[in-house]
């Protein structure tokens, strides 16, 4: 029989007692465990021990700032910071907040994520599995953080268990990015073997699992040119016959109410998005809308016209090649254009949240209808450093309050599978028109709506996936 802890300490204070312990003894009885504290010694004991561990290691996935990130890119700015987009240039300062700041948060993460690896199999198992799948979770977890972190700073220390801050391990040097990407392959195919095909669901709901899993393989496969094993992850998730495209049955407004409350995974209508960062009215919010249609301020993300370019014209050609395409007037920009591009750039005569816009007070009767950008700040109206907004995301109802809006953060969906099958067999030579045919037509299907009058797909789609946002 297990002694338990007390058991133990009861014991060797008796034999204290008796005058016959040694010093060895005395000292292990100075050398208690706190018993008002959560520690190592005593926590990982049972399933419902790991469980709320795990929980704690899902709440440090991250959240609105995953859609921060995307101002490293070209797609985006926020007006008042440089930071993310010095990361993606690859210039700046050690002392630069963001990039020190994510730094020690993703290395905080990934030590909680060892610290569980290193203790969960102790744990008494109440469900046969349980602890093995809720360590392939948190294997999964931390790969996305270690794909973040080697993605903003190449090479990287690859740690793989907690350390302390006397450790001699934490003044090691880095690690290859190449060693780093070789592991989160490996560990992400180790963790699929184990984790469930089902759609996490009830008590479950939002949790990684296999497709998770492959399709995180399949991204960080493709971004560092292992095109086969990118292949071959994606096909992996195709063919579980689990995922297809969001879909509320009008091609008009599908895409953009996947990113509203009406796309979140709780409501069980969902089955294109493999792993979100979830939230709750009144539990845990964001203030994404708002940002985005601030009505007094800045908007703190608005897309760039490179962007907005990159979108096709409904007979399947860029702008600069594209007859259809005119910019005479601002409204002429969205006309004859990729359904997409409207469904998540806002166009006139849209509803908005930003309250006045471009134009005159005095002509602006109805605030909550756009028609024109403002680019003059004068605490009425939301204003735009582009002459763009974003809609995507936007949730009208919770641009007037700070962090009230309960969202979920998608971070990895279904679309971005078939673009990586298709973009890794191109990349081979391998690219057909049944690959198109079950990859990116599938996508333009989604939003295709014959009432514009030009059947958007046109001839099917021959080419590089350029051009074609998920």
């Amino acid at each position: 029989m297990k002694l338990s802890f007390n058991k133990i300490s009861k014991i060797k204070i008796a034999i204290f007692m008796m005058g016959i312990g040694t010093l060895s003894s005395c000292s292990d009885f100075l050398d208690r465990v706190p018993e008002d504290e959560i520690v190592d010694e005593t926590y990982w004991q049972t399933q419902e021990q790991l469980e709320m561990a795990v929980t704690g290691i899902y709440s440090r996935v991250k959240a609105k700032n995953i859609v921060d990130m995307e101002n490293m890119g070209e797609n985006t700015m926020w007006p008042t910071t440089t930071e993310y987009k010095d990361i993606g240039s690859g210039v700046f300062p050690v002392t630069q907040p963001t990039v020190d700041n994510e730094w020690r948060n993703m290395y905080r993460d990934i030590r909680e994520s060892n610290a569980f690896l290193a203790n969960y199999e102790r744990a008494q198992e109440t469900e046969p599995g349980a602890n093995a799948r809720l360590a392939a979770e948190v294997r999964v977890i931390r790969a996305l953080g270690y794909s973040f972190l080697t993605s903003f700073y190449g090479d990287i220390p690859l740690v793989l268990v907690p350390l302390d801050p006397d450790d001699p391990q934490l003044y090691e040097g880095r690690n290859s990015q190449k060693e780093v990407v070789d592991f989160l392959l490996k560990e992400l195919d180790e963790a699929a073997a184990i984790l469930p095909e089902k759609i996490p669901s009830g008590k479950d709901l939002g949790r990684v699992s296999k497709g998770t899993a492959l399709a995180l393989k399949a991204r960080i496969a493709l971004a560092y040119g292992r095109y086969d094993v990118a292949e071959k992850a994606a096909k992996d998730v195709m063919d579980m016959g689990v995922y297809k495209l969001y879909s509320n049955g009008d091609p008009k407004t599908a895409y953009y109410d996947l990113f509203t409350r009406n796309g979140k995974l709780a409501l069980g209508n969902n089955k294109e998005t493999l792993f979100a960062r979830l939230h709750k009215m009144d539990v845990i919010m964001h203030n994404l809308s708002r940002e985005i249609q601030v009505p007094d301020q800045f908007a703190r993300f608005v897309p760039t016209k490179s962007l907005v370019d990159s979108y096709l014209c409904i007979d399947g050609l860029p702008i600069e090649k594209s007859p259809l395409y005119k910019d005479a007037t601002y409204e002429d920009v969205f006309k004859n254009r990729d359904p997409r591009m409207t469904q998540t750039i806002l166009t006139p005569g849209d509803k908005w949240g930003g309250r006045y816009d471009g134009r005159p007070v005095s002509e602006n009767a109805d605030p909550s209808i756009f028609m024109v950008p403002k680019f003059t700040q004068d605490g009425r109206g939301s204003v735009t450093t582009t002459g763009y907004y974003y809609k995507k995301y936007v949730d009208l109802s919770a641009v007037p309050n700070y962090n009230r809006d309960d969202n979920d953060i998608h971070h990895i969906r279904y679309a971005e599978v078939l673009l990586t099958y298709a973009e890794a067999r191109m990349e081979q030579g391998k690219l057909t028109q049944d690959d198109l045919d079950k990859t990116i037509n599938l996508l333009r299907d989604r939003v295709w709506d014959e009432t514009h009058g030009v059947k958007f797909l046109g001839p099917k789609w021959h080419g590089c996936t350029h051009g074609n946002p998920s």
